[in-house]
Protein backbone atom coordinates (compact mmCIF):
# COMPACT_ATOMS: atom_id res chain seq x y z
CA UNK A 1 0.00 0.00 0.00
CA UNK A 2 1.28 3.62 -0.70
CA UNK A 3 -0.33 7.00 0.52
CA UNK A 4 -0.92 8.89 -2.23
CA UNK A 5 -1.35 12.93 -1.98
CA UNK A 6 -3.36 14.92 -4.74
CA UNK A 7 -1.62 18.63 -5.35
CA UNK A 8 -1.97 21.30 -7.37
CA UNK A 9 0.55 23.38 -8.61
CA UNK A 10 -1.59 27.02 -9.24
CA UNK A 11 -4.59 27.65 -8.12
CA UNK A 12 -7.68 26.14 -10.19
CA UNK A 13 -5.16 23.99 -11.78
CA UNK A 14 -5.10 20.08 -12.43
CA UNK A 15 -4.45 17.93 -9.35
CA UNK A 16 -1.60 15.66 -9.57
CA UNK A 17 -0.94 12.59 -7.25
CA UNK A 18 2.03 11.44 -5.81
CA UNK A 19 3.32 9.50 -3.62
CA UNK A 20 3.45 10.56 -0.32
CA UNK A 21 5.81 8.26 2.13
CA UNK A 22 5.38 8.55 5.38
CA UNK A 23 5.52 12.36 5.44
CA UNK A 24 2.90 13.80 7.94
CA UNK A 25 1.12 16.06 5.82
CA UNK A 26 -2.05 18.02 5.93
CA UNK A 27 -4.62 19.67 3.60
CA UNK A 28 -3.56 22.97 2.49
CA UNK A 29 0.29 22.74 3.06
CA UNK A 30 2.97 23.92 0.67
CA UNK A 31 5.20 20.98 -0.31
CA UNK A 32 8.46 20.37 -2.51
CA UNK A 33 7.80 17.28 -5.01
CA UNK A 34 10.00 15.63 -7.46
CA UNK A 35 8.90 16.42 -11.68
CA UNK A 36 9.62 15.62 -14.72
CA UNK A 37 11.61 19.20 -14.95
CA UNK A 38 12.88 18.97 -11.25
CA UNK A 39 12.08 20.34 -8.15
CA UNK A 40 8.14 21.73 -8.12
CA UNK A 41 6.08 23.97 -5.44
CA UNK A 42 2.53 22.48 -4.87
CA UNK A 43 -0.18 22.45 -2.67
CA UNK A 44 -1.71 19.96 -0.99
CA UNK A 45 -5.50 19.31 -2.52
CA UNK A 46 -7.06 16.04 -1.49
CA UNK A 47 -6.84 13.93 1.55
CA UNK A 48 -4.19 11.33 1.72
CA UNK A 49 -5.45 8.11 0.84
CA UNK A 50 -3.88 4.92 0.75
CA UNK A 51 -4.32 2.35 -1.99
CA UNK A 52 -2.53 -0.48 -3.72
CA UNK A 53 0.50 0.57 -5.38
CA UNK A 54 0.50 1.16 -9.28
CA UNK A 55 0.43 -1.05 -11.93
CA UNK A 56 4.10 -1.33 -14.03
CA UNK A 57 4.88 2.17 -15.80
CA UNK A 58 3.18 4.23 -13.31
CA UNK A 59 5.17 4.62 -10.79
CA UNK A 60 4.39 8.55 -8.88
CA UNK A 61 7.08 10.56 -8.25
CA UNK A 62 7.65 11.28 -4.47
CA UNK A 63 6.75 14.10 -2.07
CA UNK A 64 9.73 15.30 -1.22
CA UNK A 65 9.10 17.35 2.24
CA UNK A 66 6.86 20.36 3.65
CA UNK A 67 8.45 23.94 1.96
CA UNK A 68 10.40 25.74 4.50
CA UNK A 69 10.84 29.52 4.45
CA UNK A 70 13.90 29.76 1.90
CA UNK A 71 11.09 27.60 -0.51
CA UNK A 72 8.97 30.38 -0.34
CA UNK A 73 11.64 33.26 -0.48
CA UNK A 74 12.14 31.56 -4.12
CA UNK A 75 8.72 31.52 -4.92
CA UNK A 76 8.80 35.65 -4.49
CA UNK A 77 12.07 35.70 -6.08
CA UNK A 78 10.74 33.47 -9.18
CA UNK A 79 7.90 36.05 -9.01
CA UNK A 80 10.42 39.30 -9.36
CA UNK A 81 12.27 37.27 -12.65
CA UNK A 82 8.97 36.49 -14.20
CA UNK A 83 7.67 40.20 -13.82
CA UNK A 84 11.13 41.15 -15.09
CA UNK A 85 10.84 38.61 -17.88
CA UNK A 86 7.13 39.95 -18.86
CA UNK A 87 8.00 43.58 -18.97
CA UNK A 88 10.84 42.82 -21.24
CA UNK A 89 8.63 40.63 -23.79
CA UNK A 90 6.10 43.15 -24.30
CA UNK A 91 9.13 45.71 -25.20
CA UNK A 92 10.89 43.17 -27.94
CA UNK A 93 7.51 42.08 -29.30
CA UNK A 94 6.64 45.98 -29.93
CA UNK A 95 9.97 46.11 -31.15
CA UNK A 96 10.05 43.23 -33.51
CA UNK A 97 6.78 44.11 -34.82
CA UNK A 98 5.01 40.50 -33.77
CA UNK A 99 0.90 39.95 -33.65
CA UNK A 100 0.87 38.32 -29.98
CA UNK A 101 -0.93 39.04 -27.01
CA UNK A 102 1.74 38.53 -24.05
CA UNK A 103 -0.35 37.58 -21.09
CA UNK A 104 1.69 35.90 -18.80
CA UNK A 105 5.14 34.13 -18.05
CA UNK A 106 5.83 31.54 -15.74
CA UNK A 107 9.14 30.12 -14.06
CA UNK A 108 10.00 27.12 -13.16
CA UNK A 109 10.92 26.23 -9.33
CA UNK A 110 14.45 26.22 -9.76
CA UNK A 111 14.27 28.96 -12.14
CA UNK A 112 15.86 26.99 -14.93
CA UNK A 113 13.12 27.58 -17.41
CA UNK A 114 10.61 30.56 -18.88
CA UNK A 115 7.42 29.87 -19.77
CA UNK A 116 5.89 32.77 -21.97
CA UNK A 117 2.32 32.61 -22.56
CA UNK A 118 0.54 34.38 -25.25
CA UNK A 119 -2.52 34.75 -27.38
CA UNK A 120 -2.52 35.14 -31.46
CA UNK A 121 -5.12 35.17 -34.17
CA UNK A 122 -2.46 32.98 -36.53
CA UNK A 123 0.83 31.82 -36.32
CA UNK A 124 3.85 33.75 -35.32
CA UNK A 125 7.29 33.67 -36.05
CA UNK A 126 9.16 33.98 -32.87
CA UNK A 127 12.24 32.32 -33.36
CA UNK A 128 14.13 36.23 -32.55
CA UNK A 129 12.12 36.81 -29.89
CA UNK A 130 13.19 33.46 -28.33
CA UNK A 131 16.90 34.58 -28.72
CA UNK A 132 16.79 37.67 -27.72
CA UNK A 133 15.43 36.56 -24.51
CA UNK A 134 17.92 33.55 -24.25
CA UNK A 135 20.57 36.34 -24.57
CA UNK A 136 18.76 37.76 -21.47
CA UNK A 137 18.14 35.69 -19.13
CA UNK A 138 20.36 32.58 -20.23
CA UNK A 139 17.75 30.09 -19.29
CA UNK A 140 15.69 27.66 -21.59
CA UNK A 141 12.71 29.52 -23.20
CA UNK A 142 9.39 27.98 -24.18
CA UNK A 143 6.44 30.25 -26.01
CA UNK A 144 3.21 28.50 -25.94
CA UNK A 145 0.09 29.79 -27.68
CA UNK A 146 -3.11 29.20 -25.81
CA UNK A 147 -6.56 30.20 -26.50
CA UNK A 148 -8.62 32.94 -25.25
CA UNK A 149 -10.44 31.15 -22.45
CA UNK A 150 -7.17 29.65 -20.72
CA UNK A 151 -6.01 33.27 -20.90
CA UNK A 152 -8.93 34.43 -18.65
CA UNK A 153 -8.12 30.77 -16.63
CA UNK A 154 -5.05 31.77 -15.99
CA UNK A 155 -5.42 36.46 -15.63
CA UNK A 156 -8.51 35.41 -13.52
CA UNK A 157 -11.19 38.17 -13.26
CA UNK A 158 -14.76 39.23 -11.76
CA UNK A 159 -17.66 38.08 -13.33
CA UNK A 160 -20.71 39.35 -14.31
CA UNK A 161 -21.74 37.72 -10.99
CA UNK A 162 -19.68 39.97 -8.75
CA UNK A 163 -17.68 36.98 -8.00
CA UNK A 164 -14.60 35.70 -8.94
CA UNK A 165 -14.46 33.94 -12.27
CA UNK A 166 -15.46 30.33 -11.85
CA UNK A 167 -12.45 29.17 -14.48
CA UNK A 168 -10.08 30.90 -12.50
CA UNK A 169 -11.70 29.77 -9.00
CA UNK A 170 -12.12 26.29 -9.46
CA UNK A 171 -12.70 25.10 -13.12
CA UNK A 172 -10.26 22.35 -13.46
CA UNK A 173 -11.00 21.63 -16.95
CA UNK A 174 -13.20 23.51 -19.84
CA UNK A 175 -16.75 21.44 -21.12
CA UNK A 176 -18.36 22.29 -24.03
CA UNK A 177 -20.49 25.13 -24.20
CA UNK A 178 -23.09 25.59 -26.67
CA UNK A 179 -25.82 28.54 -27.52
CA UNK A 180 -28.58 25.64 -27.26
CA UNK A 181 -27.99 25.63 -23.66
CA UNK A 182 -29.19 29.10 -23.47
CA UNK A 183 -32.17 28.83 -25.66
CA UNK A 184 -32.46 25.20 -23.15
CA UNK A 185 -33.02 27.98 -20.35
CA UNK A 186 -35.01 30.88 -21.94
CA UNK A 187 -31.63 33.21 -21.43
CA UNK A 188 -31.52 36.51 -23.79
CA UNK A 189 -29.63 35.19 -26.59
CA UNK A 190 -27.83 38.65 -27.07
CA UNK A 191 -24.12 37.72 -27.11
CA UNK A 192 -22.98 40.43 -24.38
CA UNK A 193 -25.55 39.12 -21.98
CA UNK A 194 -24.23 35.38 -21.82
CA UNK A 195 -20.80 35.85 -22.79
CA UNK A 196 -17.81 35.92 -20.14
CA UNK A 197 -14.62 38.23 -20.01
CA UNK A 198 -13.13 35.32 -22.75
CA UNK A 199 -15.89 36.58 -25.03
CA UNK A 200 -16.90 33.06 -25.83
CA UNK A 201 -20.35 31.47 -24.19
CA UNK A 202 -19.76 31.92 -20.03
CA UNK A 203 -19.13 28.72 -18.62
CA UNK A 204 -21.51 28.79 -16.00
CA UNK A 205 -24.20 28.11 -18.66
CA UNK A 206 -23.85 24.18 -18.25
CA UNK A 207 -24.39 24.08 -14.67
CA UNK A 208 -28.18 24.07 -14.59
CA UNK A 209 -28.58 22.53 -18.06
CA UNK A 210 -29.40 19.17 -17.33
CA UNK A 211 -32.13 20.45 -14.71
CA UNK A 212 -33.96 22.57 -16.98
CA UNK A 213 -34.05 19.65 -19.81
CA UNK A 214 -35.38 17.47 -17.16
CA UNK A 215 -38.07 19.82 -15.75
CA UNK A 216 -38.91 21.05 -19.46
CA UNK A 217 -39.67 17.58 -20.72
CA UNK A 218 -42.73 16.60 -18.63
CA UNK A 219 -44.65 19.83 -20.11
CA UNK A 220 -45.43 21.12 -23.85
CA UNK A 221 -43.61 22.98 -25.82
CA UNK A 222 -44.28 26.55 -26.60
CA UNK A 223 -46.20 26.96 -29.62
CA UNK A 224 -48.55 23.94 -28.64
CA UNK A 225 -52.53 24.39 -28.66
CA UNK A 226 -53.09 22.87 -25.06
CA UNK A 227 -56.32 22.56 -22.73
CA UNK A 228 -56.99 24.92 -19.63
CA UNK A 229 -59.68 25.17 -16.82
CA UNK A 230 -60.13 28.31 -19.31
CA UNK A 231 -60.18 26.89 -22.22
CA UNK A 232 -58.35 26.28 -25.40
CA UNK A 233 -54.65 28.37 -26.10
CA UNK A 234 -51.36 28.17 -27.56
CA UNK A 235 -48.41 28.17 -24.91
CA UNK A 236 -46.30 31.41 -25.32
CA UNK A 237 -44.00 30.86 -22.33
CA UNK A 238 -42.30 28.34 -19.53
CA UNK A 239 -41.46 29.38 -16.12
CA UNK A 240 -40.14 25.62 -15.45
CA UNK A 241 -38.66 26.92 -12.37
CA UNK A 242 -41.96 27.82 -10.61
CA UNK A 243 -43.51 25.58 -12.88
CA UNK A 244 -45.93 27.84 -14.50
CA UNK A 245 -47.09 28.12 -18.10
CA UNK A 246 -48.24 31.03 -19.60
CA UNK A 247 -50.95 30.47 -22.66
CA UNK A 248 -52.66 33.17 -25.13
CA UNK A 249 -56.26 32.21 -24.83
CA UNK A 250 -58.01 32.14 -28.18
CA UNK A 251 -59.15 35.76 -27.47
CA UNK A 252 -56.24 37.18 -27.37
CA UNK A 253 -55.89 37.12 -23.18
CA UNK A 254 -52.69 35.73 -21.38
CA UNK A 255 -53.04 33.72 -18.69
CA UNK A 256 -50.75 31.54 -16.58
CA UNK A 257 -52.03 28.35 -15.23
CA UNK A 258 -49.39 25.90 -13.12
CA UNK A 259 -48.37 22.57 -15.23
CA UNK A 260 -50.36 20.38 -13.64
CA UNK A 261 -53.56 22.43 -15.31
CA UNK A 262 -52.43 22.35 -18.83
CA UNK A 263 -52.77 19.21 -21.04
CA UNK A 264 -52.51 18.62 -24.90
CA UNK A 265 -55.48 19.57 -27.23
CA UNK A 266 -56.73 16.43 -29.09
CA UNK A 267 -59.59 18.17 -30.66
CA UNK A 268 -57.71 19.35 -33.82
CA UNK A 269 -55.82 16.61 -35.23
CA UNK A 270 -55.08 18.43 -38.53
CA UNK A 271 -53.16 21.14 -36.51
CA UNK A 272 -50.30 18.72 -35.97
CA UNK A 273 -49.89 19.22 -32.05
CA UNK A 274 -50.59 15.69 -31.20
Amino acid sequence: MIRIAGVRFKSAGKIYDFNAGDLDISLGDAVIVETEQGLGFATLTTPIRQQEKPHTGQTLKNVLRLADASDFLRVEENQKVEEAAHQFCKQEVETLNLSMNLFSVESTFDASKLTFFFTSEGRVDFRQLVKNLVKEFRVRIEMRQVGIRHQAKMCGGVGRCGRQTCCSAFIEKFEPVSIRMAKEQGLSLNPTKISGLCGRLMCCLTYENSTYRDLKSGIPKIGKLVSTPKGKGRITRQNVIANRISVRMEDGLELEFSAEEISLHSALPADGDN
